[in-house]
């Protein structure tokens, strides 16, 4: 019984720590936008509670914007960035069995024996990157990146720039024919 149990434990585990380990990332663009016209860009704002991730976001959304060939000017860039990070909690069940019964019972063999449910609480932090034309001010990409936050700063920052690379993967989107 207690192989058992450590089995199913195990097996929860590994589910929640794969749910919680690959960061979500969407993107979506004004289809209409030329994005072959677009060469340099500037930052507009950033907005977080943590002023020690501006500079973290900046780098990351740099790095994504310059290796697709996009050149960063102090001001009256082709492109304006604008940043916003949102710290939520989240909540998930986790219910554990401590056996699964035994004998025979009315309807067939065995139960699922005793459950206990347990509520985890834990932070995701959300990444929307926005980029606006300059000169019409219209929204013409948008990237968003969520995953479960740790209490490591540094495995913080890895995570925030594998979903910036992510989200900037297939940037800037190909002109439909």
């Amino acid at each position: 019984m207690k192989l058992q149990n450590t089995m199913l434990f195990s097996i929860a585990t590994f589910f929640l720590f794969i749910a919680a380990s690959f960061a979500q990332v969407k993107t979506d663009y004004d289809h209409n936008a030329n994005f072959g016209q677009y060469k340099t860009y500037s930052w507009e704002k950033v907005q977080t509670k943590d002023p020690l991730m501006v500079d973290r976001i900046k780098d990351a959304v740099n790095a994504a914007l310059t290796a697709k060939g996009w050149t960063q000017v102090d001001s009256g860039g082709d492109v304006s960035v604008m940043a916003i990070e949102i710290t939520q909690n989240q909540q998930t069940l986790n219910t554990f069995y401590d056996g699964f019964g035994g004998g025979r019972r009315w309807g067939g063999f065995g139960g699922f024996g005793d459950a206990t449910t347990t509520t985890e609480t834990y932070q995701v932090g959300s990444l929307v990157v926005d980029l606006f034309d300059a000169k019409t001010k219209n929204l013409i990409w948008r990237g968003s990146a969520s995953d479960t936050l740790s209490n490591n700063a540094d495995k913080n920052t890895k995570n925030l720039d594998k979903g910036v690379q992510k989200m900037f993967g297939h940037f800037p989107p190909e002109a439909k024919k």
